[in-house]
């Protein structure tokens, strides 16, 4: 495959090679043209729908703060200058520019493609310091952000949090992000974003389901789809040397639980 400009240069193959899952990436002007700005306007609105899955937070006095919308259009006007992130999920589903935007990624399996979420933010808007369990692109679209990330390892958050905030987060390396440049961040890579100027963060991320999950629903699929002609048997079966009394016991009581409820007479 051709190098990309998405990637910095690199070929799909090069980058699944040197950073998929290992470490992070910082890409200047890898997309600039993202058609029309999701910006706070169009934002507030998808977050008023019943159907749109958004969310505010906001830090006030050193406390964290967590609203689920949908929301009225009278919450938005009580917001202050700084210091507060709308979240909008899944904003592929409702806007098809934004929907081609995610499938410029489609060097990655279509399995693993989640959804484009964006958030808007002010000057020091942040969710705070944290980590994600999946991988994610981070375009930043208008304005300026800045990201801190560290390869720290504990997973401490603050108590009674709303939100999963980190409570010893060491800085290891930081970027200021302007309009069209992004950074990758593998799995469990510690980031920190603070908006420098009013802008949004276009999220691209990607499905990493519990290994139970997927031997649960492998299992399912087994369930649905073998065949196995046959039954069980067992002609040379012998007499077992061993039958513990507890389970002499149990298969009496038992026996006599059903007898109850059917109305029969037990031995």
């Amino acid at each position: 495959m051709k190098p990309m400009t998405l990637l910095g240069g690199l070929t799909p193959e090069a980058f699944l090679k040197e950073y998929w899952q290992k470490k992070p990436l910082l890409i200047r002007g890898a997309l600039t043209d993202v058609g029309p700005h999701v910006d706070f306007k169009c934002l507030s609105d998808l977050a008023m729908q019943e159907d749109v899955e958004s969310r505010l937070i906001e830090n006030r006095n050193g406390r964290w703060h967590l609203e689920r919308g949908p929301f009225r259009p009278a919450r938005f006007r009580k917001l202050g200058e700084t210091d507060w992130t709308i979240l909008v999920q899944n904003v592929n589903h409702h806007l098809p520019h934004i929907d081609k935007i995610l499938w410029q990624f489609d060097f990655i399996p279509f399995a693993r493609l989640d959804d484009l979420m964006i958030s808007y933010a002010p000057p020091g808007g942040t969710v705070g310091p944290h980590f994600d369990s999946y991988d994610v692109f981070l375009l930043q679209v208008g304005g300026k952000k800045r990201w801190q990330i560290s390869s720290q390892a504990d997973d401490d958050f603050i108590p009674d949090a709303p939100i999963r905030v980190l409570q010893d987060f060491r800085v290891e390396e930081e970027f200021v992000l302007e309009h069209g440049d992004m950074l990758y961040l593998p799995p469990k890579c510690a980031h920190y974003g603070v908006a420098l100027e009013p802008g949004m963060t276009y999220s691209i991320g990607f499905r990493a389901a519990p290994a139970q999950e997927l031997a649960t629903q492998f299992l399912v699929y087994l369930q649905d789809h073998i065949c196995l002609d046959g039954r069980y048997a067992d002609p040379e079966l012998k007499r077992s040397p061993i039958r513990p009394a507890s389970v002499k016991k149990w298969w009496t009581k038992s026996a006599r639980c059903s007898a109850r409820l059917s109305g029969t007479k037990t031995r």
